[in-house]
């Protein structure tokens, strides 16, 4: 069997603490590389007293992926680190796994165009979850009944974009079937402004940040005397490891961005 060689970005994260231990778990992942803002030039063991690996630490990610043969790159940075760093892992040839939510339309433009054009696959998922992609899957289905919809996600204080990178995804999926329509009373106001949320074609849009949470959604659809609600909870981070660890294993089959796992999912 050979191993997956893997050029992971981000390990000192809460994610990519998670991710150095699912990948050291698992027999058919090698971890060969790190990328680091700082600590160039150590070893992962000296700065990550969860692991006893020694593999090197870069801080240019152009220096890591000439030095370094890999087979796949994850990141699981900050959206314009790791669209940098994702474009320079294609543009060597080199399939990535992208973790980082907040990317722009121009930017996943340019991702793809760079991913179609060296034939290698690029894998980006707002959320790796398997619980939250079926949530956006379900919402999806349910908009065709239910029309009327808001969206309210809670995550932990240090997360930087809002909404996140789940809602906005969420949002897509529904609109993909819902025609736009603006909902509650036609005279509605905000004596506050911001109190109703972002609106994106009429869905209302709701963003919490607090200590103690980690990543959480709720679906809310409205119709005549009934609620629906599909909500997905993630209370560690080592819930998003079993789609993370699928998106390696399948990415390789593609020559093209794919945006959302559900999309790498059997969902027949």
């Amino acid at each position: 069997m050979v191993a997956i060689k893997i050029i992971l970005a981000g390990p000192r994260g809460k994610m990519g603490k998670e991710a150095v231990k699912m990948i050291e778990n698992e027999p058919k992942f090698e971890l060969v590389s790190c990328i680091d803002r700082k600590n160039n030039g150590k070893k992962l063991s000296e700065v990550l007293s969860s692991t006893a690996l020694q593999v090197p630490i870069f801080e240019d990610p152009e220096s890591c992926f000439s030095s370094v043969k890999a087979d796949v790159f994850i990141d699981l940075t900050i959206p314009n680190v790791g669209y940098i760093n994702t474009k320079a892992a294609l543009e060597r040839g080199i399939h990535a796994v992208v973790g980082t939510s907040g990317f722009t339309d121009e930017q996943l433009s340019e991702l793809t165009k760079t991913a179609e054009a060296k034939g290698v696959g690029c894998i980006i998922a707002p959320n790796f979850a398997l619980g939250a992609v079926l949530m956006m899957v379900f919402s999806k289905m349910a908009a065709k009944y239910f029309p009327d919809v808001e969206v309210i996600e809670k995550h932990h204080d240090q997360k930087i974009d809002a909404p996140s990178g789940t809602a906005v995804k969420t949002v897509e999926m529904i609109k993909e079937v819902r025609q736009a329509k603006q909902q509650g009373h036609p005279d509605e106001y905000e004596s506050i402004e911001g109190a109703r949320g972002a609106n994106i074609d009429g869905i209302h849009v709701h963003s919490m940040r607090l200590p103690g949470l980690v990543a959480h959604q709720e679906v809310v659809f409205g119709s005549k005397s009934q609620l629906l609600s599909i909500k997905h909870d993630s209370f560690h981070r080592e819930s998003f490891m079993d789609g993370l660890h699928l998106a390696v294993e399948e990415v390789s089959k593609y020559k093209t961005l794919v945006y959302g796992l559900e999309n790498i999912l059997d969902l027949q």
